[in-house]
């Protein structure tokens, strides 16, 4: 009971700062890639984004106030919440909420990009192998995917736990975004930020363009292959087991090539977590201790 007191007494001390954080903990956890499933309930999403904001309340308040807790002079972008704590139904608090949410938005959406990558090559070379048509509701990214584009996806969230992939995204993005980032920094540095969106959409398909080519490049080969036997001998009706063939060489492809897969999806994810931390240096403040992403 005395340690859900203090919570609750810490939460209404700073209620507005812990709303804002909040709010911008909520719209990443609900655009951020695997925590958008509808398979976790909302009520769960809920208590997260509260736990993320209670947890880092504390950076919050010396960085955004630069005031004295303990006399209350807390204040976030120069209001101060003890005049805010009666206003929380004005319209620069719901503006100032709104501008939590599109940062942990972008957050979100750009992880989402990367996380595209492997959808899309699995896409890329599942009409040549003969599964263009298997496209079944995805789970994870929540779209019709073809179900090499489906493995893909099962293959990178793996990888994504395996490599400390839900840390990297609380600690080193919502908590480093808090210390680093406001508002105010965010439409200071929106050229920065619409130039790193952009980027990650260029390098969604040129990622999954060199994930893909070994067995789209092999693929191809296949059916010129198939191709040239049934124009030289037209009797041997090569052509109709083109599909069994090209499946069976893809199988193959995806099993021998792998480990080098892994690799590749590793890299992606983590050159996306760079890619935010890049843009916190950039039009963010300096963080002058602790680790990085």
């Amino acid at each position: 009971m005395v340690v859900e007191s203090a919570v609750i007494n810490n939460i209404l001390s700073f209620g507005p700062v812990f709303f804002l954080l909040a709010a911008r903990a909520f719209a990443m956890i609900q655009t951020a890639p695997l925590l958008s499933s509808e398979s976790i309930p909302m009520a769960a999403r809920f208590a997260l984004a509260g736990f993320a904001a209670f947890a880092v309340m504390p950076t919050a308040e010396v960085f955004f106030a630069g005031g004295d807790a303990v006399n209350g002079s807390i204040s976030y972008l120069g209001l101060d919440t003890a005049n805010l704590r009666y206003e929380t139904f004005s319209l620069r608090f719901v503006l100032l909420l709104i501008g939590e949410a599109i940062i942990g938005i972008i957050i979100g959406f750009y992880l989402t990009i990367i996380f595209a990558t492997f959808s899309t090559a699995g896409q890329f070379f599942s009409l040549q192998m003969g599964f263009g048509a298997s496209e079944t509701f995805d789970p994870i990214g929540q779209i019709e995917n073809p179900l090499i584009g489906q493995y893909f996806n099962l293959v990178s969230m793996l990888i994504f736990l395996t490599i400390g992939g839900f840390n990297q995204l609380f600690l080193g993005g919502f908590w480093r975004s808090v210390q680093t980032i406001n508002i105010i920094s965010l439409i200071d540095g929106r050229e920065t930020v619409v130039s790193m969106l952009t980027s990650g959409l260029s390098r969604l398909f040129l990622d999954a363009m060199v994930i893909s080519m070994p067995i789209l490049g092999t693929l191809f080969l296949t059916s010129l292959a198939t191709g040239l036997i049934s124009k030289a001998a037209p009797q041997i009706n090569i052509l109709s087991e083109g599909f069994p063939i090209s499946i069976s060489v893809a199988f193959v492809l995806i099993f021998a090539t792998l480990p080098f897969m892994v690799e590749a999806f590793s890299r992606v994810i983590e050159s996306g977590f760079g890619s935010i931390q890049s843009l916190y240096t950039q039009i963010g403040r300096q963080i002058t201790a602790g680790g990085s992403l």
